[in-house]
């Protein structure tokens, strides 16, 4: 297989990418485990495992070293450029023509009041879908409430999560005397913080929409890529706290962004391109989306013959862990605000919530790759309907 030919076969698997991660990884270990023996299924399941510990979105993770497989790095690289840029083109795209169309007082600006709703339905089934798989024991339930609440009090991730990691680190360790002296001394730097901060309110770097530094902008992507652990819905609480909290865009922009992200053929990360592109304009969606994808090629390209050890190595797993557990918390917290954001723009409280209400069961009962396309598509109908001329 040339360069060319592996570039145009992962150009396809994204061009086909629809429904998520797991359908995503599904079609991966299909074709190219199941039909074609690219790799073993016993060596795929442990390569998945790796990339589930790791942050960023697993399926493109996954393309990347499947890609190192065939053709070394050069091959990683293109392997993961081609998965990822129809979802990119596409977001780019439509985030031109979002600012092309009028929204305010026209009957699209009231579907996307619908979408927001359904929107919210969307990241409450995922914290859900996400909570399974990393809230396994009674401490990780604990350190994600905590967080959620930490959260809400407006205490930085930066003090929570990598306190997170470590108190459950020590805790699978049996060290439970050093892992309460690191949740006091979290409280306390905590304190210190906002104390600090009291006497002046916190410095936002309000800027003109479209004109963010592209600096900002690419390290925003950057952290968000570090901290997206178990889905890409993770990463909205640290995107969000970037683009609203400095002024980049509004929360009604950033759910619309969201929603389109939902109803491509692409990771739902790529709504970071919508971001970028709202905060810095045509460079500011390239800076964005290369500092969210950059950690999903780093890893497996730098680290691509020691992988596996990240399974092995129980200390780092147990502190990833926490880290996880952490960030489930702070997507709850964002949840509320973004639900409670919603609440207050629609025309209509009682029917912003019975679109939310039905589209977060129909999520539940019909788990099909293609159903959040559905509830964003029917969301938007409901809206244009109950809500009209109420953009």
């Amino acid at each position: 297989m040339s360069y060319l030919q592996l570039f145009a076969r992962f150009l396809k698997f994204g061009l086909l990418a629809w429904g998520g991660p797991v359908a995503q990884i599904g079609m991966l270990r299909r074709e190219l485990v199941d039909e074609e023996r690219w790799i073993s299924s016993r060596r795929f399941n442990k390569l998945l495992a790796v990339m589930q510990v790791l942050p960023g979105p697993e399926a493109h993770e996954i393309c990347v070293h499947l890609g190192i497989r065939a053709k070394g790095r050069l091959g990683g690289v293109l392997a993961g450029l081609g998965f990822m840029l129809p979802g990119f083109l596409l977001m780019f795209a439509l985030s031109w023509l979002y600012f092309q169309i009028e929204f305010v007082g026209t009957s699209l600006g009231a579907a996307f009041l619908g979408i927001q709703a359904a929107v919210i339905a969307l990241i409450v089934r995922a914290v859900h879908r996400i909570g399974e798989h990393i809230l396994l024991d009674r401490w990780l339930w604990a350190i994600a409430i905590v967080c959620a609440l930490a959260a809400m009090a407006r205490v930085d991730f930066w003090i929570t999560l990598p306190a997170s990691g470590l108190v459950y680190a020590l805790l699978v360790l049996k060290h439970r005397a050093l892992a309460l002296l690191v949740t006091l001394g979290a409280v306390a730097l905590a304190a210190a913080v906002a104390w600090w901060d009291a006497p002046a309110a916190k410095l936002v770097e309000t800027v003109v929409q479209g004109q963010a530094s592209v600096l900002l902008i690419f390290a925003s992507g950057l952290k968000a890529g570090l901290l997206t652990f178990g889905g890409a819905y993770t990463a909205i609480p640290f995107v969000r706290n970037d683009a609203v909290g400095r002024g980049w865009m509004t929360d009604g922009q950033f759910l619309d962004g969201l929603a389109l992200s939902g109803v491509l053929p692409a990771p739902l990360i790529i709504f970071a391109t919508f971001v970028g592109y709202v905060a810095g304009g045509p460079i500011g969606a390239v800076a964005m989306t290369v500092g969210v994808f950059l950690p999903a090629f780093a890893f497996s390209l730098i680290f691509y013959d020691r992988l596996e050890a990240v399974v092995e190595n129980k200390r780092l797993h147990a502190f990833l862990d926490g880290v996880a557990a952490g960030v489930v918390g702070l997507i709850g917290a964002t949840t509320l605000d973004l639900a409670q954001v919603t609440a207050e723009r629609v025309p209509s409280l009682a029917m912003g919530m019975s679109i939310f209400a039905a589209g977060l069961a129909f999520l539940y009962a019909w788990k099909n790759k293609l159903n959040v396309v559905v509830v964003i598509l029917a969301a938007g109908l409901a809206g244009w309907l109950v809500f009209p001329n109420q953009g």
